[in-house]
């Protein structure tokens, strides 16, 4: 299912987590310097990037989680006043993607749904039409999608005419499409119950599995990247500047 075949519809103001945490050991030496969610896209750091986006969709609060230089994104935090709230939580040992949210569940206590989404990819995503393709379908999961060059590399999908979900699979040795999760998610508040209790948990590996049949995929056909590489990084500057020219 195409993006733009959906109606754009606003939503009500809503809460995102922002997952910052990660290494980034592929980017050095760049992250040797900063975290990942402060590299420069275009002279602009990438986690301001998202709060402007978030903002301009409505996005009241966002949690950033940090880890890899966290002091940088304190730092950052503490110069911000626009919207959206920014709530920054530490994590002294890794937690893993779904483990960030089982630990701060109480961040979208009374919530209907929330959103998620990789602090390291960058994208000019509709989040109304995200959300509101979520609503209609009433998923308990619904996932950006973007069509990889690499899909053994990704979190690899298959679906029907309608976007759902019917297979899931992490950085397969046969893919069997080229729809790939691109990290960005609107989940329904009761998937909290299906996040494993255990030290480390990932999104990917861990969480998605448990909810197919109920996953939708929203495939969004311009800009998301993931900076996690020197050439992605440098994919990530040529585009967006130039979309910056021509905007």
């Amino acid at each position: 299912m195409d993006a733009r075949d959906v109606r754009v519809c606003r939503k009500e103001a809503m809460k995102a987590y922002l997952l910052a945490a990660g290494l980034g050991k592929r980017l050095y030496p760049l992250t040797k310097e900063m975290p990942k969610c402060l590299a420069p896209i275009a002279g602009k750091p990438l986690l301001r990037i998202w709060l402007e986006l978030l903002a301009s969709h409505g996005v009241k609060d966002v949690l950033v989680n940090t880890h890899h230089f966290a002091e940088k994104v304190h730092e950052f935090a503490a110069t911000w006043t626009a919207p959206p709230g920014l709530h920054i939580t530490t994590e002294e040992a890794l937690l893993g993607s779904a483990g960030t949210l089982r630990e701060n569940r109480d961040f979208v206590r009374g919530e209907t749904d929330f959103l998620v989404c990789n602090a390291d990819n960058l994208t000019d995503i509709d989040l109304d039409r995200l959300i509101q393709f979520h609503r209609t379908r009433r998923a308990l999961v619904t996932m950006a999608l973007f069509r990889a060059e690499r899909p053994s590399e990704c979190g690899i999908v298959e679906i029907t005419d309608e976007g759902r979900i019917l297979s899931f699979e992490e950085k397969p040795a046969a893919p069997r499409s080229c729809l790939a999760n691109g990290g960005i998610y609107v989940m329904r508040s009761d998937i909290m119950d299906r996040v494993p209790v255990k030290p480390v948990s990932d999104i990917g590996f861990d969480l998605l599995p448990q909810c197919l049949g109920e996953m939708y995929g929203f495939l969004w056909n311009s800009v998301l990247i993931d900076i996690g590489t020197p050439t992605s990084y440098a994919l990530a500057q040529d585009v967006w500047s130039r979309r910056r020219v021509t905007a």
